[in-house]
């Protein structure tokens, strides 16, 4: 009997990255397929109750199906309908806000020119040199910007069809996995789908009625201070908090940005921030803990940064699977032996203490007695 082959601790871990790198790589390389099916998956585990239901009431499942698909997407439908007629409200204002900011960009200037001792002509020539930057900058970016819109409009009318399949072939897909799997794993295996497709429902349900919550917040605080177009920035600045951490802060900066344009006085910018401070402060600490992180048990530190890989990925839609994913992995993490430590460092099971955990303290302690 041959003995197994041992790799040296180094040649494992040189493994180990190279298989992390290539895995990355496809992942990026390949995000105008892989991101539509995954978004794809998480909307078909959404609807697979309502598909359930309609089923339970004797309703073809093909017909059931189509029901849930449609249903969802005119809701999204009307959603974007509804902001672009706000756009369009927003449009016509847009000159009057562009005076308001050449107004404000001159007393900056001013001010600037008076307490820094610098002259208006280089100020001004400054602000024209950023422009024309950004201008050059913008039309170099034009291209790769209508790419993506390109990718973005094949996602949405592709998304449609891969929902119908997954939810269609649900049962070839389940009797697939039983198949790839050894029956000793079956009740195993069993238990992450049901523990995975329980967290992807929770999440996202929790998600919608968050959004809902901080929208009618957003707009509630915007009406009472009096900023313009405020159900449209309520709307905008919900679905901008759907981004984890960063989200918030880019929801804050919008309206406090237009009050500042449309009013005569930065009290107006003053009083949307202390405003969004405590709706987020609500929302961090009521609605979130209790609608959202009950469902996906994932730390703040490993959030973060699932976040920003997401966005090194995929860009803002990888931002948005960035939990749903990471709490996916941890399921499957806690339920193979091997990857329980990575499943713990994912979760937000806190240690009692750090001080004792190896011990170390209490061995110097009995080495010195």
């Amino acid at each position: 009997m041959t003995n197994p082959i041992r790799f040296p601790f180094y040649a494992k871990i040189t493994f180990l990255l190279l298989g992390i790198y290539l895995f990355v790589h496809t992942l990026y390389i390949g995000q105008q397929i892989i991101v539509p099916i995954v978004y794809s998956v998480l909307i078909s585990i959404l609807l697979t109750p309502v598909v359930g239901f309609l089923e339970k009431r004797k309703i073809n499942r093909v017909l059931a199906i189509s029901i849930a698909i449609v249903g969802t997407f005119l809701l999204m439908a009307g959603l974007i309908y509804f902001i672009a007629s706000q756009l369009s409200m927003f449009d016509q204002a847009l000159p009057t806000m562009r005076q308001k900011l050449n107004d404000l960009q001159y007393q900056a200037s001013q001010w600037i020119s008076v307490h820094f001792n610098i002259s208006i002509q280089r100020i001004d020539a400054w602000i024209m040199k950023t422009r024309g930057d950004l201008m050059q900058n913008g039309s170099a970016l034009l291209g790769k910007t209508i790419i993506t819109i390109s990718g973005s409009l094949f996602a949405i009318f592709i998304l449609p069809v891969y929902v119908f399949m997954i939810l269609y072939y649900e049962p070839l897909l389940l009797v697939f996995m039983k198949k790839l799997f050894n029956k000793v794993h079956h009740e195993k295996l069993e238990d992450v789908m049901l523990l995975t497709k329980g967290i992807v429902q929770g999440y996202l349900v929790g998600l919608l009625i968050e959004a809902v919550i901080v929208a009618v917040m957003n707009a509630a605080a915007l009406l009472i201070i009096g900023v313009d177009y405020a159900i449209l920035i309520g709307i905008i600045g919900a679905l901008l908090n759907m981004i984890p951490y960063i989200g918030g802060i880019v929801a804050v900066a919008i309206p406090m940005i237009i009050a500042l344009i449309t009013k005569d006085s930065a009290y107006y910018s003053l009083l949307v921030l202390l405003a969004y401070m405590l709706i987020q402060f609500i929302d961090n600490h009521y609605i979130t803990p209790k609608i959202v992180a009950s469902k996906v048990k994932i730390n703040a530190l490993i959030a973060l940064i699932a976040v920003f890989v997401g966005n090194a990925l995929w860009g803002i839609p990888g931002m948005f699977l960035a939990l749903p994913v990471t709490g996916m992995l941890k399921v499957i993490f806690e339920h193979i032996e091997s990857m329980k430590a990575w499943a713990f460092l994912l979760g937000d099971a806190m240690p009692a203490s750090g001080r004792y955990i190896f011990n170390f303290s209490r061995r110097k302690k009995a080495a010195k007695v």
